[in-house]
Parts: structure tokens; C-alpha cells; sequence
């Protein structure tokens, strides 16, 4: 993030902590009561932020950010709305419709948090934070496959896994199954759908606001590409991002 000025950068870096900490609750291997406590803390925190003018210590970057960049308490709210999805229902493979729900709270309203920060066109920025963070969780879960598994997670959708003829409930049976490439080949196909229009939606917008979600979009497409040719088989190697692969987006950028 040190390709944006100073304030900007120091808004991403109080929004992505704001994400991480929400985040590592939803993965906590807590009481989930616990958890959901927490993140109702969080909430209680967030809406303080709106109508209190001394914020506490560890928030007060967090305040700076939300007014002068006009970020929305509802986008916040959407990101914690996400991560009890993660908490009280387990997700595992839910139908498309809510997995869309999920992927706007948890990937969605941090693009137009993001969005923002990076001093996007508002309906410009809007749409990017649709496609492009649809298209970045849809990799995301195709990466994380065994991870997720491991915390009874599946983000796969239902219909996708019928269509496959994937008939097994349990996450680790599932990716056991030998037909789990034509379950994962529709959402390989959406997101390269979305990496499309996101990247119309960029070749609209002033180069400097759209440098660091370019890069964003370089790098999981990458990503997305080492995913398809490895394919879904057990084992299944990480797909890691190559240094190089980083250099020359930003070098592509004028960023080095």
C-alpha cells in the first residue's frame, strides 16, 4: 500500500486491520458465543466512531479515516454481518444466492471501503468493489480449499457440487471426491468473469486511483491461473504468489 499518498495509505492500512481483527475472531477456535461477542463489540465500537468525538486510543486512526474519506458505518457493519455468517452458520456449501450475500459482506464492502480510500469516482468505485472483490473471494476460495476444510468451512456452492454429481456432506469428503475440478470449473469461470468487468471498470478510471487494485487484480489472476493448471486433485500443491510476478505488476504500474 505504499504506492498511495501518505493519508491514503494510512486509511488502508486502519481499514485492513479493522478487516483482520474481525477476521481472526471469525476463525477463532473459541466458544461461539465468545466469538460472538466479539464481534458485537466490534459493532458497538464502530457505531461510537459516528457520534463520539474523542474515540479511544486504539480506534483513533480508525476515526481519522472514516472522516476524511466519508467511509460508510454501513460498509463496516456489512464486514462484521460477514464474518457471523462465518460464526453462527458454519458455511458450508451454501446455495449461490447466499453465497453472494457472503461475498458482498466480506469482500464487497471492504472494495467500497477501499474504494474510498484509493479516491475512486463513487459509481466507478461501487461497481469495481463488486467485480473485483467477487472476483478476488472466488479465488480466494479456491486457494483455501484445505483450509478452510480444516475449520468444517466450504464455500463451494450447492448447486455447483450437484451439478458435479457431489453428493457427500463433510468438508474433507468433499475434497476427496474425485470430480471436485467440475464443481471448482464454474467458479474458476465467475471470477474470471468478474476480473473481466472489473478491469473495464479501471480502464475508465484515472490511472493513479485504480494503481493499487490493479495490482490487486494482477496478482490473484495470477493466482487464478496456477489454480487452474494445477487442478483440484488430492494432493494439491499451495499456489503461492512468485516475487516476480509482484515486480512486474508494479513495474507494469510506474510503480519501481
Amino acid at each position: 500500500m505504499r504506492i498511495l499518498p501518505r493519508p491514503r495509505r494510512e486509511a488502508m492500512f486502519e481499514i485492513y486491520s479493522f478487516c483482520r481483527a474481525v477476521d481472526d475472531i471469525a476463525d477463532e477456535a473459541g466458544p461461539r458465543h465468545a466469538r460472538r461477542q466479539a464481534l458485537a463489540k466490534w459493532r458497538r465500537d464502530i457505531s461510537a466512531l459516528y457520534c463520539c468525538t474523542d474515540p479511544p486510543a486504539r480506534l483513533r486512526g480508525l476515526a481519522m479515516a472514516i472522516h476524511a474519506f466519508g467511509l460508510r458505518r454501513e460498509d463496516f457493519y456489512a464486514v462484521i454481518d460477514g464474518m457471523e455468517m462465518d460464526v453462527e452458520t458454519g458455511m458450508i456449501a451454501p446455495d449461490l444466492a447466499t453465497l453472494d450475500l457472503y461475498c458482498d459482506r466480506v469482500a464487497g464492502a471492504v472494495g467500497r471501503l477501499s474504494a474510498r480510500a484509493f479516491g475512486m469516482p463513487q459509481r466507478e468505485g461501487q461497481g469495481l468493489a463488486h467485480h473485483l472483490g467477487r472476483a478476488l473471494q472466488f479465488t480466494n476460495i479456491l486457494r483455501d480449499l484445505d483450509e478452510d476444510a480444516a475449520l468444517g468451512r466450504l464455500y463451494l456452492p450447492r448447486e455447483d457440487l450437484r451439478a458435479a454429481s457431489i453428493i457427500e456432506a463433510a468438508p474433507r469428503e468433499v475434497l476427496a471426491n474425485p470430480a471436485l475440478g467440475l464443481a471448482c470449473a464454474p467458479v474458476i469461470a465467475r471470477a474470471k468473469e468478474h476480473f473481466g468487468e472489473a478491469e473495464q471498470i479501471m480502464g475508465r478510471c484515472p490511472r493513479a486511483s485504480v494503481r493499487a487494485p490493479r495490482i490487486m487484480a494482477d496478482v490473484y489472476r495470477a493466482i487464478l491461473a496456477g489454480l487452474e493448471r494445477r487442478g483440484f486433485a488430492a494432493p494439491r500443491q499451495k499456489i503461492r504468489t512468485p516475487r516476480h510476478r509482484v515486480v512486474l505488476a508494479l513495474l507494469r504500474y510506474g510503480l519501481l
